[in-house]
């Protein structure tokens, strides 16, 4: 195992533990048994338990946002609509592990940043998307990351169809572009 795909499985067993568990769950134990590895490789690769968190946080920001296309430079505003819906459905563990720090984030001020780093992230690449397509309009961004934000966390909470503000949501987004 290369030390980079090493760090890579050590980052989705701290997704994993905390998607699961709750801060409360993360150890460097509880990561090193997730990924199959002695827990000293754990501090090796991230030194503190503040670094894993935050590297962590990086990693499901950065893997949610791939995943969902809404980085791709090339997608139209159907394209683009979809990767919202992807977003809304993908992985619930890396979903589970950001609202695990944002809701940690309101009780620990030092994982403040964190908070602000996934907002941030998500905002700006709903707002490029826009601006790539032709939509300058900030309160269209706040709303579509807004209405994604809570259809996320209430798919998590309490699974249900998602399909009709999904729907209602792409409409928007073509109608934006198209004016």
């Amino acid at each position: 195992m290369s030390e980079a795909s090493g760090r890579t499985a050590l980052l989705r067993a701290t997704v994993v533990i905390v998607a699961n568990g709750g801060l409360r769950a993360l150890t460097y134990r509880a990561v090193a048994a997730e990924a199959g590895v002695s827990h000293g490789l754990v501090r090796h690769h991230f030194g503190t338990r503040d670094q894993l968190i935050a590297d962590a946080m990086d990693f499901a920001i950065d893997e949610s946002l791939r995943g969902s296309n809404m980085l791709d430079t090339g997608s139209s505003a159907a394209d683009f609509a979809s990767g919202i819906e992807l977003l809304a459905e993908r992985d619930g563990d890396i979903q589970a592990f950001q609202y695990e720090l944002l809701l940690e984030a309101r009780r620990r001020p030092e994982l403040r940043p964190h908070a602000e780093r996934h907002y941030r992230a998500y905002h700006e690449a709903i707002s490029q998307q826009l601006r790539r397509l032709g939509a300058e309009d900030d309160g269209l961004a706040d709303l579509i990351w807004f209405v994604l934000d809570a259809i996320v966390f209430k798919q998590l909470v309490v699974p249900g169809d998602a399909g009709p503000a999904l729907a209602r949501m792409r409409a928007m987004i073509e109608a934006a572009v198209r004016s």
